[in-house]
């Protein structure tokens, strides 16, 4: 009788299939994925796998976005019910007010977000590539959905534009408190703190890095240093440990955890490539429409 993984072996050449995960998965799931990485990264494996299929694992923006650079290919989510709160936390609405009242305006749109919010939007942007992005954006006025944290971290590397925020965040990485930071600098004081810009903006003057979470890894890898309080969700850790199996990693809280991220599991993965459901569907004027924003990102991030 075959195991889970000579299961998921077979099936996946059955169906002409990739698995492509995010770093803040379960690590079973990091373990078995062909390509795992930042939203930037997975971006742009979505746009360029052969495969037939692909499955995402990581919430539901993210298989719209691989819908989205790659539409023709059959696009699975294990768990349907795999959503980022943040990805709602901005309004068709309120874009169409800023435009109104902004005349030269560009709405750039964290990837953490829905399809439907992309098609209204300009340009897409990762924590990765945001600031490169917005540098060499011409206009003056940036309305940065749906993220404020990161908006606030590029807004003060880029004093020369115009930042409209929107009222939105990770409920993760804005949990994370400066005493929780403190605490655990106290109890390990050579720790360098590594921050996520996604967190609130005084732990990230806290931080002695702050960047995506594929930055953060780079940084590590790169480091003399042997002990780091790692600021983002707790499943880069599996990555980190990997690269840097003699390094130290603290996290400044427990259950640093996203929860919607850890609902994909093995067992998912192959229901769904033995019944080729969840997939991910969106209608061919969303596609149109929102591909602009992402297409643009993956040319001006270059």
């Amino acid at each position: 009788m075959e195991n889970n993984f000579e299961l998921l072996a077979r099936l996946k050449k059955e169906k002409n299939a990739v698995i492509l995960a995010h770093y803040y998965t379960d690590d079973s799931i990091q373990k078995i994925a062909d390509y795992v990485g930042d939203s930037y990264f997975l971006s742009e494996k979505a746009r360029d796998v052969k495969e037939d299929v692909i499955v995402m694992c990581g919430v539901s923006f993210m298989g719209e976005s691989v819908k989205l650079l790659n539409p023709k290919k059959t696009v699975l989510l294990p768990d349907k019910e795999a959503d980022c709160p943040m990805a709602h936390m901005a309004t068709v609405e309120k874009i169409k007010e800023v435009r109104e009242k902004y005349e030269d305006v560009a709405v750039v749109c964290y990837v953490n977000s829905t399809a439907e919010l992309k098609a209204h939007s300009d340009v897409c942007v990762t924590s990765a590539n945001a600031l490169k992005i917005v540098k060499n954006i011409s206009n003056k006025n940036i309305f940065f959905i749906p993220d404020k944290n990161l908006a606030h971290y590029i807004s003060k590397k880029v004093p020369e534009k115009n930042f409209i925020f929107n009222d939105g965040c990770c409920y993760i990485h804005n949990s994370v408190t400066v005493d929780e930071v403190k605490n655990t600098k106290e109890k390990y004081p050579k720790a360098e703190i590594l921050v996520h810009p996604e967190c609130q903006k005084e732990i990230v003057e806290m931080g002695d890095y702050v960047g995506s979470t594929s930055g953060i890894i780079k940084y590590v890898s790169e480091s003399m240093k042997d002990e780091f309080i790692i600021c983002t969700e707790e499943g880069v850790l599996y990555e980190l440990k990997e690269k840097n199996p003699h390094k130290k990693f603290y996290l400044p809280k427990k259950n640093f955890s996203c929860m919607d991220m850890k609902k994909i599991t093995v067992e998912k993965i192959i229901k769904a490539l033995e019944t080729n459901e969840p997939q991910v569907y969106l209608e061919n004027n969303i596609i149109d429409k929102a591909y602009k924003p992402l297409e643009n990102m993956l040319i001006m991030a270059k």
